[in-house]
């Protein structure tokens, strides 16, 4: 069993949190739930972090979903807070003030798809599967699946790999918009750190409210959508970084954001 269930590591401006339970696939259990939640919360303030990706150890697994031998063990009040915990928790990260991206590694199951999903952008390894399996098993997606996934792939789509159990491989995942790119596994990470250093060149604050503006505003009708990106541009005008970008505009450099 693995000492430390989540790694966390940083450099130059991009968190990566790797959950640490190769020997089980990287299932889900209270324990890694709650480091999870941990580090979220404690990356939510920092301004020198950036960007976030998450990924799995090994290289089977991104994450199987639930911990099922943990799960078989526990009595109906245990599982629905299991079920509100692991909610609660892929909301968080959804609703993060930095983008997330999820470096889909290998299987992704149940929980581990519903995880790729509550991330901003999702890059899979070409011998990724993923799949919301929980229909196999006599319950539903209990983290965000049902939500998630018609807003991202459509709503037939998405009754249809959910009633199923389906599994989709990487290129399929590509195909129906379910992973933003494919990538080899050996590059994985790397495809994903340079595109965190492509958004770590732009404004912080920028950044956070363009993030809310498309979050919230696919909520809702048209116009309301608008209203929620003209007061997001609005908290973008008096920053220090909107005039350090003009002016390095003008003087042909590279700009110094700060997130002021």
């Amino acid at each position: 069993m693995s000492e430390e269930v989540l790694l966390v590591r940083e450099e130059e401006g991009v968190a990566t949190l790797t959950l640490n339970r190769p020997e089980v696939m990287n299932s889900l259990n209270f324990q890694l739930l709650s480091a999870l939640r941990e580090a979220v919360d404690g990356l939510r303030f920092r301004r020198d972090v950036r960007v976030l990706i998450v990924t799995g150890a090994g290289e089977k697994a991104f994450c199987s979903g639930a911990d099922l031998k943990e799960r078989a063990s526990l009595p109906p009040e245990k599982v629905r807070e299991y079920i509100f915990t692991i909610r609660n928790l892929f909301s968080s990260i959804e609703a993060l003030n930095k983008p997330v991206i999820a470096a889909v590694n290998g299987i992704a199951l149940g929980g581990g798809t519903e995880l790729a999903l509550a991330s901003d952008i999702r890059i899979a390894s070409a011998n990724a599967s993923m799949g919301l399996t929980e229909t196999r098993l006599a319950i539903i997606p209990g983290a965000g699946g049902t939500q998630r996934l018609p807003r991202l792939v459509g709503r037939g789509r998405a009754k249809e790999l959910i009633f199923t159990g389906r599994r989709v491989d990487a290129a399929e995942a590509e195909r129906i918009g379910l992973v933003n790119k494919v990538a080899e596994p050996q590059n994985l990470l790397a495809e994903c750190r340079a595109l965190a250093a492509m958004i770590c060149e732009t404004g912080p604050i920028a950044i956070e409210q363009a993030k809310y503006a498309i979050n919230h505003g696919l909520e809702t009708d048209i116009a309301t959508g608008l209203a929620i990106e003209s007061n997001a541009y609005w908290v973008c005008i008096p920053t220090e970084d909107r005039l350090e970008g003009l002016a390095a505009f003008r003087e042909k450099r590279k700009p110094n954001y700060q997130g002021k």
